[in-house]
Formats: structure tokens, C-alpha cells, sequence
């Protein structure tokens, strides 16, 4: 009898059922977080490569999702006019369309007629430069199998694009890449048709949340994103073709040959910040030394865009954009060199309004918890929160 209630002394202690439920709980919570992060990590370190060998269709792709969302206030505009969906996508991208092609036929047709003038110009560049490079023969040296290598190479090629001249941007694509007016179509036609689906795009993400505040939050991140991205964009546009037109106007009071063709270049390169501006000083320190005889009259041209570019960057732009807008440079370094490894140009181009998207969702969301918002509910849980969770279902239990 002794020996039988030893027995039952020694036996473990019972084990709460619910306990251990919770705990099997926990222990399945971590696995499925380690596996998270880890294909997370993978997904991260293989997306740029992706990418980069699927330029071809994801790059038209993204470009045509950031115009799409930047002309939804556009699209709203018009709907709230009582214009269909389609009809509304269709003006929205027809504006779209001729802006740009308007804007680029100043810029492309007088560009290969510079382009073409580049052989004969360069005895007058080598004149230009004769007394600034007289004290460095060995930079002479290099500039001089520089300049000839350049003249044999583009002789030909400057001779062809003079021939047939194109006239818009379309005739541009469609004679020098095939695969680029392939691109711009696919591109054009996801536009239209992202802005014609938007409202029902919209109304159907909110719909589809599980809760209020679920719903609630989506239509504030969407609403976040479309005003951000296009407030930047409209704003950045707004000073860019300032920017330009004023060095038009200065190009052309000092003689400068096609000066709205300059402007446009400084436009364009200066929606890339801090290298645009480089390019375009560069640019126009070229067509200078091209157009004017003496080398103080040929540096003005690009003297005068870095004076206007010092006052439009440390003051217009500040005061424009605000501090809704700004983003932390060393942020906007690192998606130039990102967006720009991947994709090159046009990704430096696209540098700055994905990272304003990227920014702005993060901002609405929440971070850490952006994979939260996603599923309407946490999907790492914290060690402490299941301590607690388990706390309290033992209490539970034994009360």
C-alpha cells in the first residue's frame, strides 16, 4: 500500500491541455516567422536581379504605374464631370501623350542637328580649349585621340540620323528602336487601362478588407499614395519647365542656337537630382565651346544654368515642396544607385517617385508591421505577447 502511494507521488504532474495547445501554438508562431524572414531574404536579394534580366517588361510596367497614379487626380477631375471611366482614362492619357511628345520633338529634332555638327565642330572645341589644356601636354594628348576617336566613330552615324530627321518623339521610337515603340505601346495601354479600371480597382481593394478599420486604412494608404506621388510630380514638373524656360530665355539673349532645346534638356536631367544637374552643366558646356569662339564666352552658357540651378535647389524648390515632401538625401543617393544599377537611365528616373511610394506607404501602414496591414492581422508574433497570451489562458483555466 506504501509502495502504491509512492507510485502515485513520483508520477510528472498533469499537463493543462490548453496549456500545452498554447505552447504548440508558440513554437509553430516561430517557425512560420523564421521561414517568413528567411524567404523574405531571399525574395529581397533576388528581386534586383530579377529585375534587371526582366527589364525589358518590368520597366515599362513601373513607369506606367507611376504615371497611371499620378494622373488619378486628373482621371477624378473628369469623372467627377460626368465623363465615363473610359473616357476620362482616355483624355487623361491623351493629355498625357501630347505634353510629352510636344515637349520631347523641341528637345530631339534640334538634338541631331547638334548631333550631326559634332565633327565639324571639333577643330573649333580644340581652338577653345588650346589655352587651358597648353598647360597640360599630356592631357592635350588624351583629349586629342579622345576627340578623334569620337569624329571617326560618329561621322557616319551623324550623317545617317541627319538624313531622316524625325519629326515627333513616335517617329523617334519607331525609327532608331523597334523594341522601345514596343515597350511605349505595352506601356501606353497599361496606363489606360489602369486608369479606366482605377474606381473599380479602388472600390474592390476596400471592400474586400475583413473589418472597418481594415477598410478605413486601405482607402487612407491609397488616397496617401495617389496625393503624394502626384503632388510631387506635378510640383517637381511645375519647377523643372520654370527652370527651363528661364534658361531659354538667357540662352537666347546670349545668342545661344536653339535655346528651348536647352531648356529642355535642363528639364529632363534635372528630374535626376544631383546627377541631372552634372549632365546638363556638362551638356552645355559642349554646346557652348561648339557655338562661340572665345572659352569665357562658351563656359557661360553652363555658368548661367549653375547660377539659376544654385537658386532654384537651395530656395524655389525648399519653399515649393515643403516638409510634406522632402525625402532624406542619403535615401534618394541610395535608390538613384539602386534604380540606376538596374535599370539605368530610365531607373534613375524612376528613383525618387518609387522611393516617395515606398515612403508614403510605410508612413500609412505602420513599420514594422507592413506585412499587418496586408493580412489585417500580425503575422511575427513577439515572445512577450505569447507570454502574456499564455498567462493569461492558465489563469483562465485554473479559475
Amino acid at each position: 500500500m506504501a509502495d502504491d502511494m509512492g507510485s502515485r507521488d513520483t508520477r510528472p504532474p498533469r499537463v493543462n491541455p490548453l496549456h500545452q495547445i498554447e505552447i504548440d501554438d508558440f513554437r509553430r508562431d516561430r517557425l512560420l516567422a523564421a521561414l517568413a524572414l528567411l524567404f523574405g531574404a531571399s525574395f529581397c536579394l533576388g528581386l534586383p536581379f530579377a529585375l534587371q534580366a526582366g527589364a525589358e517588361f518590368f520597366l515599362p510596367l513601373t513607369a506606367a504605374i507611376v504615371i497611371a497614379i499620378a494622373l488619378v487626380p486628373l482621371l477624378e477631375w473628369l469623372e467627377r464631370r460626368g465623363l465615363p471611366s473610359a473616357l476620362s482614362a482616355f483624355l487623361a492619357l491623351a493629355t498625357f501623350l501630347a505634353i510629352i511628345n510636344a515637349a520631347l520633338a523641341i528637345i530631339v529634332v534640334p538634338a541631331t542637328g547638334w548631333f550631326a555638327r559634332l565633327p565639324d565642330s571639333i577643330p573649333r572645341i580644340q581652338s577653345n580649349l588650346a589655352p587651358l589644356i597648353d598647360f597640360y601636354s599630356t592631357l592635350q594628348r588624351f583629349v586629342d585621340r579622345t576627340l578623334m576617336s569620337v569624329a571617326s566613330g560618329t561621322e557616319a552615324t551623324a550623317q545617317a540620323v541627319a538624313a531622316t530627321a524625325p519629326t515627333s518623339v513616335v517617329d523617334y521610337f519607331i525609327s532608331s528602336a523597334p523594341a522601345a515603340a514596343i515597350q511605349l505601346f505595352f506601356a501606353v495601354l497599361v496606363i489606360f487601362f489602369f486608369l479606366s479600371g482605377w474606381t473599380r480597382l479602388r472600390k474592390g481593394t476596400i471592400r474586400r478588407r475583413g473589418s472597418f478599420d481594415g477598410a478605413m486604412q486601405t482607402a487612407r494608404v491609397i488616397q496617401n499614395v495617389v496625393d503624394a506621388t502626384a503632388d510631387y510630380l506635378a510640383t517637381i514638373t511645375m519647377i523643372n519647365a520654370i527652370l527651363g524656360l528661364t534658361v531659354s530665355l538667357l540662352l537666347w539673349a546670349l545668342g545661344m542656337p536653339s535655346p528651348f532645346m536647352w531648356g529642355g534638356i535642363v528639364s529632363i536631367c534635372n528630374f535626376v537630382p544631383y546627377l541631372g544637374p552634372i549632365v546638363a552643366a556638362v551638356l552645355l558646356g559642349l554646346g557652348g565651346l561648339m557655338t562661340f569662339d572665345a572659352v569665357g564666352l562658351a563656359l557661360l552658357p553652363a555658368t548661367i544654368f549653375i547660377g539659376v540651378h544654385m537658386v532654384e535647389a537651395n530656395l524655389i524648390t525648399p519653399l515649393v515642396l515643403g516638409k510634406r515632401l522632402t525625402i532624406n538625401p542619403l535615401l534618394i543617393l541610395v535608390s538613384l544607385s539602386f534604380w540606376g544599377w538596374v535599370w539605368g537611365t530610365p531607373g534613375a528616373l524612376l528613383a525618387v517617385p518609387l522611393l516617395l511610394i515606398l515612403q508614403t506607404v510605410l508612413a500609412s501602414t505602420g513599420t514594422p508591421d507592413l506585412a499587418g496591414f496586408l493580412f489585417e492581422h500580425g503575422t511575427l508574433t513577439t515572445t512577450d505577447e505569447v507570454r502574456d497570451r499564455l498567462n493569461r489562458t492558465h489563469e483562465e483555466s485554473d479559475g
